[in-house]
């Protein structure tokens, strides 16, 4: 079974890198990836350049092993003639110790040559190693290239997209904004005018259509006739005078016409006062009460 509190802190510990990605900002994020890559290929780098200095090495070593061949040949040769030469001459001694000369550098020349050939299979190695490594490094100076490319492309849509959210909270706090409650708005007080002249032109209507306005028609209706009555009796009276009563009827037209012109202008104050005042009134001081008695 296994351990719950090992259990519970690997949880936690995984939901806080989790919580970390989550509310990390993009451009440190970019900064720590810049980081490893640089420091990757320097690590690939020094790599390369431990192989390739190995195989340095090793060829430097050939060269000395080279050299210290050919000094041992060239001591194995001398040995050999001097002692050739010492037992020409008799000196068996002394031909003795050179041809011992001679071996002691013979063996140390198996040993060079030995030595030699040990190090050539190690340069060979070596030199592999070196052409793989210098490949890994070219390898990675160019990932190194490519990977600051895209950096530098994600910091200019980071950039980008920070713009963009700033934008879209502008544009969310302008739609959010509201209208101040306590001033009217233009709308609203059209309305109101338009509500106030409306029920001006309806009691207009109402006013026009009312009872007092019919009777007032319906009086002025009946004055008509009654003048028009009056002017045929006047008529008829003229026409049975005959001729010798013309000036009277004259004069008397005369008259009629005065009469008629103050019958008018009594008629138009009886109107001016039906607008302005009730129907009695305007019966009171029409022409035929021109006293305003009833």
């Amino acid at each position: 079974m296994a351990n719950p509190f090992s259990k519970g802190w690997k949880y936690l510990m995984q939901s806080l890198d989790m919580k970390i990605d989550e509310n990390a900002d993009p451009k440190v994020q970019i900064q720590q990836a810049t980081e490893a890559a640089k420091k990757q290929h320097r690590q690939i780098t020094e790599s390369a350049a431990k192989v390739i200095g190995n195989r340095n090495q090793l060829e430097m070593q050939l060269n000395r092993l080279a050299k210290d061949r050919e000094s041992l040949e060239a001591n194995t040769r001398t040995a050999i003639q001097q002692a050739d030469a010492a037992t020409a001459s008799g000196d068996q001694v002394k031909a003795n110790d050179l041809a011992s000369t001679a071996e002691i550098f013979a063996t140390q020349l198996v040993t060079v040559e030995q030595q030699i050939e040990q190090t050539k299979q190690l340069h060979a190695q070596a030199s592999q190693a070196a052409e793989q490594a210098q490949q890994q490094q070219a390898q990675s100076a160019a990932k190194l290239e490519e990977q600051l490319s895209q950096i530098d492309q994600l910091r200019a849509q980071v950039d980008q997209a920070k713009m963009q959210e700033a934008s879209n909270q502008a544009m969310e706090s302008m739609q959010g904004i509201q209208a101040d409650d306590s001033v009217p708005t233009l709308d609203g007080v059209r309305a109101k005018i338009e509500a106030r002249y409306a029920n001006a032109l309806g009691a207009q209507e109402l006013t026009e259509s009312s009872v007092a306005g019919r009777m007032a028609e319906i009086g002025q209706a009946g004055r008509d006739m009654a003048a028009a009555s009056r002017l045929e009796q006047i008529r008829a009276s003229m026409g049975g005078a005959g001729g010798a009563a013309q000036p009277a009827v004259e004069s008397a037209s005369g008259g009629d016409a005065a009469i008629e012109a103050g019958d008018g202008a009594a008629e138009a104050d009886a109107d001016a006062a039906e607008a302005t005042g009730t129907p009695e009134d305007a019966a009171a001081s029409s022409p035929e009460n021109p006293f305003g008695r009833s």
